[in-house]
């Protein structure tokens, strides 16, 4: 009996350590995977950000024609005053 479980014995580690191997590398595969992936989203997520004060939106160039407009709204009524005055 002792001879057969010798003999029985490196077919299990052999078989174990294949096992352990193979394990070994889906999890390492899964993490070098997972991680390339977040290095990827970061560096969208940083394009992204960079992206956004670039692109100007309908919004900021509603309101940057509405500044335009009030300054020369405040200009024309700051002549059309002393026009007035100076006729009067």
């Amino acid at each position: 009996m002792i001879e057969e479980s010798a003999a029985f014995l490196p077919i299990w580690m052999l078989l174990s350590a294949a096992f352990g191997f193979m394990i070994g590398e889906a999890y390492g595969d899964q993490a070098r995977h997972r991680k390339c992936l977040e290095q990827a989203n970061a560096d969208l997520r940083n394009q992204l950000q960079n992206a956004q004060p670039c692109t100007p939106t309908l919004q900021c160039e509603l309101d940057q024609q509405r500044h335009v407009i009030n300054d020369i709204h405040k200009r024309v009524v700051a002549v059309t005053k002393t026009l007035e005055k100076r006729a009067s």
